[in-house]
């Protein structure tokens, strides 16, 4: 078992390193590939942006609040998988709204990997008090998140993850790979969705259906998605998201 020494504040911390890293991320996206934002700023209004933040934010706390008040901590929470299906949520319908049938997730892929990862080690840091540990388990690489038990490292299962997704992307981007040009935030959709719905197995989270709780749920529905529009039709310029 492997000591951890964390700090409530450390979740703070995490969230202003993944915005920092983000920005930086998106930055060096758009100086390496700027068509993706460049067609985004063809295709949308502040309105777009506006919107896209207030469903994440509603997202985030709606569905980490689902989740939280059903456990035995009882706590409005947020989530950043909420934020991800809310967010999708949100610009799916402005697009309906507005007319809008062409890519816009492109822009927003580096960024989120890169973000996502960072800000897994934040809540990592954050110990018991973050209330995203992982279950108790018997393992050389579990963590001791200062209670005294052994616990998966599940938000560093998530960051791993996604800073290997960041990789592939950068890599697959350089050589040109379809995925990576037409149907990158399909592709980002559903590797996330993929992890964090096997991670959630590995958390002490109350079930809803089963052996599922609501982020099972809500990751079973961002997979159709992003496999749904994969399927007919994410190119660039031509399909959603």
């Amino acid at each position: 078992m492997i000591a951890l020494t964390t700090a409530w504040w450390a979740h703070y911390l995490g969230d202003l390193a993944a915005w920092t890293c983000a920005a930086l991320a998106a930055r060096w996206q758009y100086r390496r590939w700027p068509q993706e934002a460049r067609a985004l700023a063809g295709v949308t209004t502040p309105s777009y942006f506006v919107t896209l933040a207030l469903g994440a934010v509603a997202g985030a706390w709606l569905l980490g609040s689902a989740n939280s008040l059903r456990s035995f901590l009882a706590a409005p929470s947020h989530s950043v998988a909420g934020a991800l299906a809310g967010g999708i949520l949100a610009v799916e319908l402005w697009k309906w709204r507005h007319g809008v049938r062409r890519s816009t997730g492109s822009a927003f892929v580096l960024p989120l990997a890169v973000g996502i990862a960072v800000g897994r080690l934040g809540c990592l840091f954050s110990g018991i008090p973050d209330f995203t540990y992982g279950a108790p388990i018997d393992l050389p690489w579990a963590v001791d998140l200062g209670d005294g038990i052994a616990r998966h490292p599940v938000q560093l299962y998530e960051s791993l993850t996604m800073g290997c997704f960041a990789l592939a992307y950068i890599v697959s981007r350089k050589r040109g790979a379809k995925w990576a040009r037409f149907h990158a935030f399909q592709a980002l959709t559903i590797v996330y969705a993929v992890q964090r719905f096997v991670w959630e197995f590995a958390k002490p989270y109350p079930v809803l259906i089963g052996p599922l709780n609501v982020f099972h749920l809500l990751m079973l529905g961002l997979i159709a998605y992003g496999a749904i529009w994969w399927r007919i039709g994410g190119a660039y310029g031509a399909g959603r998201n």
